[in-house]
């Protein structure tokens, strides 16, 4: 085992913006697949996985559960106070209930309207960028997409966006080194209780939107609860912001890093369903997925034992050399290419199809809009051990 993989405190937010993360798992891949994470500053101990076949297979054992917790940060802390009731942390039966009930809100027949009103948005918003001298990307076009796209679903007054988009932003990351444990904390108690308000409200004159639906459904024969309301709420909010906005950003820095890839984008040699699907391989914004193990199992050759902390990282899994080939290389091209970004199995992500619209549209306006695309500036990581990507992104476009 070499001095490098256990060097990195991978509870650690610094960690993923000032390291070479891809050497890293590059060398955990090869070394040491499956391997105990010592504990550090106060937390547990926990199994670090990292082969794409491992990570597939776990997403599938029904020996390791979500419920006590699915990000790293909150499973360290001990049990999640949403397990049972959010959709991300549930398991078994009542899992399988409220997901089904949830997935009429995503289907694409439903979402038609929305997928359109996401491609005029993009196109506005690229369009309205296209000439100026310089601009960050990240704030003035891939901040407005997801979650004017989420809370349009959900039928959030437009007021009350800016204040979301806020707290979404700080909840599981941050723009600096030094960012707050409590500020993140807070940040995820202002989103729950704004939508437990909310949920009260549409319960009592419902509308047509998701919370609605909600409001006015039973699971198991019973009413959800405003908490268990607000807390699915939470996780759409931070699901669909948070994944989408830092998929957005990764997508035009790849294609200024890359001229080739962008020039066969825009000249049609690739098609944007594919490039979409690798701008997601290759950005994997939730780098990884914790579960808690319910029974002993066997990984990588190593006995995990009941209670174990199990991490799943997808961020590892979709660069594996042994599934990708030469996977450091974005190739919009690429395929098959059956990445992780979106999961497997039953946590498979309820809104896949509605990210792969976001993305599809900010390529198709891109591609209609823009004839250069050009750095102007350093873009700045966000500060997370859960999510990857940039938190500003200078850059100017020439239009066609």
């Amino acid at each position: 085992m070499t001095s490098r993989v256990r060097s990195l405190d991978l509870t650690d937010p610094v960690t993923f913006a000032e390291n070479d993360i891809h050497a890293f798992w590059r060398d955990v891949r090869a070394e040491r697949p499956v391997y105990w994470h010592e504990p550090t500053g106060g937390n547990p101990g926990f199994w670090v996985v990292s082969r794409y076949a491992d990570i597939q297979s776990l997403y599938l054992d029904a020996s390791l559960t979500s419920v006590r917790g699915n990000v790293l940060d909150v499973v360290l802390r001990g049990d999640d106070s949403a397990g049972g009731s959010m959709l991300a942390v549930t398991d078994g039966p009542r899992h399988r209930r409220l997901r089904n009930l949830m997935f009429g809100a995503f289907t694409p027949r439903v979402l038609g309207e929305v997928v359109e009103k996401v491609g005029r948005r993009a196109d506005e918003l690229v369009s309205a960028a296209v000439g100026a001298d310089a601009f960050d990307f990240a704030a003035e076009v891939a901040e407005k997409i997801p979650m004017n796209t989420i809370c349009d679903l959900l039928s959030i007054p437009p007021a009350d966006r800016k204040d979301l988009l806020e707290w979404s932003k700080t909840a599981l990351s941050s723009g600096h080194a030094e960012g707050s444990e409590l500020d993140a904390l807070s940040a995820r108690n202002e989103i729950v209780l704004y939508f437990m308000d909310l949920a009260q409200d549409r319960r009592e004159r419902p509308g047509s939107d998701v919370i609605s639906m909600l409001a006015t459904a039973e699971v198991d024969d019973r009413p959800l609860t405003v908490e268990d309301i607000a807390v699915n709420c939470y996780s759409l909010i931070l699901g669909g912001d948070e994944t989408s906005r830092l998929s957005a950003i990764c997508a035009v820095l790849a294609l200024i890093e890359n001229p080739a890839q962008w020039h066969a984008l825009r000249t049609g040699e690739v098609s944007h369903e594919s490039a979409v699907e690798e701008v997601i391989r290759w950005a994997t914004p939730g780098i990884h997925l914790a579960r808690t193990a319910v029974a002993d199992l066997e990984v990588g050759g190593h006995t995990v034992r009941e209670g174990d902390i199990v991490t799943l990282w997808n961020i590892s899994g979709n660069n594996d050399e042994s599934v990708f080939e030469e996977p450091r290389r974005f190739t919009l091209s690429r395929s098959p290419n059956r990445h992780l970004s979106f999961g497997h199995g039953p946590h498979y992500c309820l809104g896949a199809f509605l990210g792969r619209a976001e993305l599809r549209a900010l390529l198709d306006a891109l591609t209609a809009r823009v004839a250069r695309m050009e750095l102007r500036g350093t873009p700045r990581p966000v500060y997370s051990n859960f999510l990857n990507g940039y938190e500003s992104l200078p850059v100017s476009f020439e239009g066609r």
